[in-house]
């Protein structure tokens, strides 16, 4: 397994973050999976996220393998959830993106451990997330990676699976 190396983002980040963004958007296009664009996420949801210290990068090879936020804030429309963790004992995924470079090699499952072990070092026991119905790739690696569905919530691209995971 490659190494990798993870840190908090900072705003000398923000460059290398919107062009793993871009290219990540670039590939689920070509996929059919317009998930992601101009509008979200941008620049200032990654500086709002650098803010609060919720955005980690992930390097392999001193490259930008993936970012994620974790937090405990959410979306309204979690409330559609049928959860079987409280929401106080609940954090959340959000913005989790692998390089297209990095994809198809392991790095999405390895972060996906490491963020469910950060979260459960962090006193947490479950992890929640929105997943695109219409991106086969993360359904698959969420459900791989035993997270179920509790609902779902419609916004402005269309319908996303809400799932969580018990740690």
């Amino acid at each position: 397994m490659m190494e990798i190396e993870y840190r908090l983002g900072t705003s000398q980040d923000l460059d290398a973050i919107c062009t793993l963004i871009k290219e990540a958007v670039d590939e689920m296009e070509k996929h059919g999976i317009y998930q992601w664009d101009d509008i979200y996420p941008a620049r200032i949801d990654f500086e709002e996220d650098i803010e609060k210290n919720t955005l980690y990068l992930a390097f392999s090879d001193e490259k930008l393998a993936a970012m994620y936020v974790i937090s405990g804030e959410c979306d309204g429309q979690y409330s559609n959830g049928k959860w079987e963790c409280d929401a106080d004992t609940a954090y959340v995924l959000h913005r989790f993106c692998v390089s297209p470079q990095f994809q198809n090699k392991g790095i999405g499952k390895a972060v996906l451990l490491h963020i469910e072990e950060q979260i459960r070092d962090m006193g947490y026991e479950s992890v929640r997330l929105d997943t695109f119905t219409d991106n086969p790739f993360a359904q698959r690696l969420y459900l791989h990676n035993g997270y179920v569905s509790r609902g779902y919530a419609n916004w402005r691209k269309g319908k996303f699976d809400l799932m969580e995971k018990k740690l």
